[in-house]
Formats: structure tokens, sequence, C-alpha cells
């Protein structure tokens, strides 16, 4: 057992620990109980969901789920929206660059262009050196 396992609980326990990333990235030791474990002692399992941020359940000797914190599944919340934030300010940024008077002329130049035109334009973007 890990110490996570030691420190938590009695050697008589079968409780084992498991490594999973945390919030941060980091691999960490994630106690681990049985699903039969979890149903007869789930007091236990929040307990080390608290004090730990999350356990694992398994069935079977597979990891089927994992009981978050409040502060692990916030954490996991906010990671979130910080990289929707950033796409967000990315998109922003874009956008503005593109409703520059000459990206706005040469919009209206290609609506204005005819079939074979924009034909001529593809064909030559495509062959041009990159």
């Amino acid at each position: 057992m890990s110490k996570i396992a030691n420190n938590l609980h009695s050697p008589a326990d079968t409780m084992t620990a498991l490594h999973l990333r945390n919030p941060l990235g980091d691999n960490v030791d994630v106690p681990e109980f049985s699903a039969t474990e979890a149903k007869n002692s789930f007091g236990r399992v929040l307990d080390a969901a608290s004090s730990q941020g999350m356990v694992a359940i398994t069935k079977r000797d597979r990891t089927t789920a994992v009981v978050l914190s409040l502060d692990a599944y916030q954490a996991l919340l906010d990671a979130r929206d910080q990289a929707l934030g950033s796409l967000s300010h990315e998109f922003n940024a874009l956008l503005q660059q593109m409703q520059t008077p000459a990206s706005r002329k040469g919009m209206m130049a290609a609506f204005d262009a005819s079939p074979e035109a924009l034909g001529q334009a593809a064909l030559t973007a495509a062959q041009a050196p990159r």
C-alpha cells in the first residue's frame, strides 16, 4: 500500500492507491476503493476525497469512477473557463484584424469578382511559394 493509504487507514483496510493526474496536471497517488468498499463505507470515501482531492472507485480491478472533492471539481471548472476565455480573446483579436478598411475592401472585391476571377485567384494562391 502507498503512504497515503497507510496514513489514512489501519493496515487491516484493503484500500490501495492509484496514480492519476490532479487538476494541476501533477501525477499523484490517489486512494482507491473497490465498489463494494465504497458502497459499504461511503463516509470513508468522502473523507478520503475531501482530504486527498479525489479517490478512485474500482470494479473487478478496473478503475470505473473517480470521486472528486469540491475543490478539485472547482479547479477543473476554472481551468475550462480559463481555456475558453483564452480562445474568446484570440477570436476577438482575429475578428478585429479582419475589420480593417483593407480587409473590408478585399472582401467587397471578392464578392464582386466573377467565378473565373475567383478560380484564377485560387490557382495563383495555391501555386505561390510558401
